[in-house]
């Protein structure tokens, strides 16, 4: 019993060994289009969607693979991504644009299935949760009509205040992807869909969730 005892631990600590050696850390960014979904409810029933406009920005982060096995793995990381949303509407015929430009310190642990098409080249895809932290952010307005252009900006407020904040600094969700690896070549689009009602407003049951849907290319060292 006590051999066994001593051939399982050792068996246990050079595994252990191992995986710490098999890991890889990955430099990663790319285009990030974000988008807000924004309902409010009555008695469970949609009464009011807003359809935002796209914003493009970016994300830029690192990975770190630790592997299970030959094709799956677990891959931590931290990101700087820039989210929002770009809204356009018209009144009195003034052309109204409305910009909200935050920023994100994202952390997704995801899950990652690898499959070796031929040597060197793989398929692969990732699925797993996310939190995100607000850092930041402005919301500009700008105006036009046939008396011109004008604009204005405001930093972005973090909070639970109805009366004074943007949003609730803390966010998480679900992140799913897929893309290949050609060596240490990553190419991959995922998509972040925010569970995490991030509105501070309360009245009516007001609903807003990110949305991000991201092109990225990352190297594994």
């Amino acid at each position: 019993m006590k051999n066994l005892t001593k051939v399982l631990t050792v068996l246990l600590i050079t595994n252990f060994c191992y995986q710490a050696n098999a890991q890889t850390i990955g430099v990663n960014g790319g285009l990030t289009l974000a988008n807000q979904r924004y309902v409010v409810y009555q008695d469970d029933d949609d009464i009011e969607q807003i359809h935002y406009d796209m914003n493009p920005g970016f994300h830029l982060g690192f990975t770190v693979d630790v592997p299970f096995n030959g094709f799956l793995s677990v891959e931590p990381g931290i990101f700087f991504t820039t989210k929002g949303y770009r809204y356009k509407q018209s009144i009195l015929g003034v052309s109204l644009t409305t910009k909200a430009n935050t920023y994100y310190l994202d952390i997704p642990v995801a899950l990652k299935l690898s499959y070796e098409i031929f040597n060197g080249f793989k398929l692969f895809g990732t699925a797993g949760p996310y939190v995100g932290f607000g850092l930041g952010g402005d919301l500009v307005v700008i105006g036009k009509s046939g008396m011109g252009e004008e604009s204005g900006k405001t930093k972005i407020k973090w909070g639970n205040d109805e009366a004074d904040d943007h949003f609730k600094r803390f966010d998480w969700g679900v992140t799913f992807g897929g893309g290949v690896e050609i060596r240490s070549i990553l190419v991959g689009v995922s998509y972040d869909l925010g569970l995490y009602n991030i509105s501070p407003y309360q009245e009516r049951g007001r609903c807003t969730n990110n949305r991000i849907l991201k092109i990225s290319v990352g190297y594994r060292f």
